[in-house]
């Protein structure tokens, strides 16, 4: 039995067609409509397998968009799945891991508490993909995640954040002198866009990074799952794991972690046996 779990996200659609609980095939789609987006993603996935419709059992649907959606799409059956449920569950299938916090970065981010069978949305921030991008239009104009990632490939935080060392001439109270004091808060008239694209990542990978560690901390979790598009950030694991390391916490990002949604909407209807 082949399930297609769609993701309606606010910027890009993805979809996963999984048959017997292993991938298939993943693809990932623009488009406004969010009805529009599904079907292009689905006949997207079909061809590329070289399937037909009638392969093709369950569609399990979630994200900002699925509200849009009846009982089915071009004739296949669709099962509606809570998005914070889909988020836990793949992020939980993809890893292993089955007591952590998953974390969705994408336009904002949310966060998911995992404890076995036990799903539950702790949160979220409008901290994300879109704070990137706005500020990187703003002040650098680079309106393009892959063109801000290449440009901070040589930048220098140095020129741009304030370090605790800089303040207190050092380590302080266990913290090492090079940890963040301060983003953007010694900004030199040196940086340059290089420095600039690196600081802004550093500014929104590291302050989702933070609030992952205190939403573990609180649950006595030591695990952090992150999923989302803004996980493929070259530069994202390097920051994780410096926020990681600080705090004696585990980040995970597996290798399919901006399809995680996706994904976790089809296990959970392959789970439930629909």
């Amino acid at each position: 039995m082949m399930i297609v779990g769609i993701d309606i996200g606010g910027t890009t659609t993805d979809a996963v067609a999984m048959e017997d609980g292993k991938i298939l095939s993943l693809v990932s789609v623009t488009a406004g409509d969010p009805i529009t987006a599904a079907a292009g993603a689905l006949g997207r996935l079909i061809e590329g397998l070289e399937r037909s419709l009638s392969d093709v059992s369950i569609i399990a649907v979630t994200g900002v968009g699925s509200a849009r959606f009846g009982d089915n799409l071009l004739g296949i059956p669709v099962i509606k799945v809570d998005e914070f449920t889909a988020i836990g569950t793949g992020g939980s299938f993809l890893t292993g891991i089955e007591k952590a916090i998953v974390v969705s970065m994408g336009t904002g981010t949310a966060f998911v508490k995992v404890d076995g069978d036990k799903i539950s949305h702790l949160g979220g921030s409008g901290i994300g993909g879109g704070t990137l991008l706005g500020l990187s239009s703003s002040m650098i104009n680079i309106s393009h995640i892959s063109t801000l990632t290449k440009k901070a490939e040589k930048g220098d935080l140095n020129k741009v954040d304030l370090t605790v060392g800089e303040i207190a001439g050092g380590p302080i109270n266990g913290l090492p002198a090079n940890v963040t004091a301060a983003n953007f808060g010694n900004i030199s008239d040196e940086a340059n866009e290089s420095d600039k694209a690196l600081a802004l990542i550093n500014l929104v990978i590291q302050t989702i990074g933070v609030m992952s560690i205190f939403s573990a901390r609180a649950y006595g979790f030591s695990d952090v799952i992150l999923t989302g598009k803004l996980t493929k950030i070259p530069q994202a694991y390097k920051i994780m794991k410096g926020v990681g390391d600080l705090f004696g916490a585990n980040f995970y990002i597996p290798e399919e972690a901006d399809y995680s949604t996706a994904i976790g909407a089809a296990i959970h209807v392959h789970k439930k046996g629909y």
